[in-house]
């Protein structure tokens, strides 16, 4: 079941606004985010650790996180409610609890998890919209991040601290962050959207620019896929 899509010239400025609204919440677009406090450094040996993002459609956010060098994986599903075995029928009622997320499988000696959230922070959503992300609304499209660690809890919620602290955004962070949910792998035709459908209306307006944001502004970590 796709997006649906703009049929009128209206309906695709509401959604190229929706979408201009969510890249413009950094007080200074064009500043970097600052790195984590007390951030958690490169390993010295190559390991697996994981963490679940949610930041709106996961097309997107799995598109940008499968380009940065150290991810080994990025899936696409459904995290943080109660139903079992969650369709995307049903998460997309916004009845389910559940949320649209990514889980990310990293090797800390390639890339910290410091690192990961500022990714996810700077570019690959905006964590200033309440139970929505640009074009899209509802619960499942909220801000979250779930821990696989206690470190990866503490470093989280020091960041997100820091970054209000700062006043970096144009508006409060209301990222939910919370320990390891049930992770429900969404169906397979979701898995690589971005890749099988770059021209795709949604895609191409949505996120392309976050893609792009990443490869602009973090280029040390960037890598084509």
């Amino acid at each position: 079941m796709p997006r649906p899509m703009p049929t009128t010239p209206f309906l695709l400025a509401i959604l190229v606004a929706g979408t201009a609204a969510c890249f413009s919440a950094r007080a200074d677009a064009t500043a970097e985010l600052p790195d984590a406090p007390g951030a958690m450094h490169l390993a010295t040996a190559s390991s697996r650790d994981s963490v679940i993002f949610a930041g709106g459609c996961f097309w997107g956010v799995e598109a940008v996180f499968e380009r940065v060098s150290g991810v080994i994986a990025v899936t696409s599903g459904y995290a943080g409610g109660d139903t079992r075995e969650p369709t995307y029928g049903q998460v997309s009622t916004g009845t389910t609890g559940h949320a649209e997320s990514v889980k990310v499988i990293f090797d800390p000696a390639k890339v910290s998890y410091s690192q990961l959230l500022k990714v996810f922070f700077q570019v690959a959503h905006d964590p200033t919209q309440l139970n929505r992300q640009g074009p899209d609304h509802g619960t499942q499209y909220r801000s979250a991040i779930y821990t696989s660690s206690e470190a990866q809890l503490s470093a989280t919620n020091a960041y997100v601290a820091q970054l209000e602290k700062m006043k970096v955004f144009n508006g409060p962070i209301v990222t939910e962050v919370g320990g390891w949910q049930t992770f429900h792998e969404a169906e397979a035709y979701h898995q690589g959207y971005y890749d099988q459908h770059p021209n795709q209306m949604y895609i191409v307006i949505n996120d392309k620019p976050k893609v792009e944001a990443l490869a602009r502004e973090f280029p040390d970590l960037y890598r084509t896929k």
